[in-house]
């Protein structure tokens, strides 16, 4: 048995340890993002908010008012005998027990319109969840490529730094044997010292960049974050058409939703205050019951021959006719008028904004495919340069000099070649998303 919880202890410690080591992707990055993001909570708030609007419509709309009370109370001076309905100078005790309930029938279909302003607010606030969904993803999407290419450029100039280093010993020895002179070596020692400080401020540089992704995830700053940054470096050139992405766009983008939602609900304010002057008809009814007594030596009857014999019952058949409200409904309708116009107006400018928005996407995605295509040449003809620059170095046959003018070339072609790759992915990722597809479907 001893042996056996050995074994599950160390079993359960491999697997906590291999859990640990465990780096997470892009798509686990954005998850996580979402989750603890305090708008996302908010806005789910703001959700069962417009939901239980939705729903207090609804029942206000088709179920009646029903409300229940009762009254006990002494008098201690001149009253009316219920029975008699003459006045007597005695103490008395009456207690009162009442039911009514009411339903409006007609109200100029402001409770109809309020149902549908209610749903298209309900699915308002959904669709600005989804928004705002997007936009923590877009921005996880961007710290986390930040990370990616300040952790190849450490990696690039680590590599740079062990080849310096190794130039360094060469050069030494080559002093030593008279190949070398003192300045070769100089040169060397000052290009390891570049190349040093290039990868400290490197190293900064990835620091901040992660720092900025664990703000974004709400990751606790003195926890460790391990990310994949591996990259495919295979892309899929995407085939659309800017006509089919503008049609995508105005109808799957929250924020063209949002906008018809509010003009949508502007209209139906407007009719609201336009009906607020026709009649309303509401439906009422109740029972009611009584108990008395004097404190004069009169005999009354028991508490339960009263509540029976006082029994009330009444059905009433209310219209209502507003004929003058002080201009007050006017002053609605011009409010209601002024609300829709507003709506139309933004309208008109979200889609103005989406067009735009969609004919940068496209012109961005292009620019930066035919950048990635340009800077994969150039890198490959960098590091050509720099592997035949390195094999003459070691035979002497070019200069520190013109060896650490090569490296700085290649250095930078394999840079720009990983920015171009991260701009593509992102560029690509944001038409895509223009297409309708999420940002975390993507990945």
């Amino acid at each position: 048995m001893k042996r056996i919880t050995i074994l599950l202890l160390v079993f359960a410690s491999v697997v906590t340890a291999a859990h640990a080591q465990q780096k997470m992707t892009l798509r686990e990055c954005m998850e996580v993002a979402v989750t603890n993001s305090s708008k996302m909570k908010l806005q789910e708030v703001e959700v069962d908010d417009a939901r239980a609007m939705r729903r207090q419509a609804v029942l206000s709309t088709f179920l009646p008012q029903v409300s229940a009370g009762t009254n006990a109370n002494f008098n201690f001076g001149r009253t009316v005998d219920p029975e008699t309905n003459t006045y007597q100078s005695v103490t008395s005790f009456n207690n009162v027990y009442s039911l009514g309930g009411q339903i409006m029938l007609f109200d100029g279909f402001s409770a109809v319109n309020n149902i549908k302003i209610t749903k298209t607010l309900l699915r308002m606030g959904i669709t600005r969840e989804e928004q705002l969904r997007e936009e923590i993803c877009l921005a996880t999407m961007e710290a986390f490529y930040n990370v990616v290419f300040a952790e190849e450029l450490v990696d690039v100039l680590e590599s740079f730094v062990e080849t310096a280093r190794k130039n360094l010993e060469l050069g030494s020895r080559q002093q030593e044997l008279g190949q070398k002179g003192h300045a070769d070596v100089v040169q060397f020692e000052a290009e390891l010292a570049d190349r040093e400080f290039e990868l400290v401020n490197a190293r900064n540089q990835r620091d901040k960049a992660l720092l900025t992704l664990k703000d974004m995830m709400l990751w606790p700053v003195d926890e460790e974050l391990e990310i994949d940054t591996r990259v495919d470096a295979e892309t899929q050139q995407l085939e659309v058409s800017y006509g089919e992405l503008v049609e995508e766009a105005h109808r799957n983008l929250p924020a063209l939703i949002l906008a018809e939602g509010r003009k949508t609900n502007a209209l139906r304010s407007l009719r609201t205050a336009r009906w607020s002057s026709l009649p309303s008809l509401m439906l009422s009814g109740g029972w009611s019951t009584n108990y008395f007594s004097f404190d004069n030596g009169t005999r009354t009857p028991d508490f339960a021959t009263q509540f029976k014999d006082n029994r009330g019952e009444y059905v009433m058949l209310n219209m209502s006719i507003p004929l003058f409200g002080g201009f007050m409904r006017r002053t609605k309708i011009a409010k209601a008028r002024h609300e829709l116009r507003r709506a139309e107006i933004e309208y008109d400018q979200t889609l103005h904004d989406v067009d735009r928005e969609v004919t940068r996407a496209m012109q961005e995605h292009e620019g930066a495919r035919a950048a990635l295509k340009q800077a994969e040449k150039r890198s490959l003809v960098q590091e050509e340069a720099y592997r035949l620059n390195k094999s003459k170095l070691e035979r002497g046959l070019i200069s520190p000099l013109e060896f650490q003018t090569a490296s700085n070339q290649y250095l930078k072609a394999r840079a720009e070649r990983m920015d171009a790759l991260l701009k593509y992915r992102l560029k690509q990722s944001v038409v895509r998303y223009y297409q309708g597809e999420s940002y975390l479907n993507q990945n």
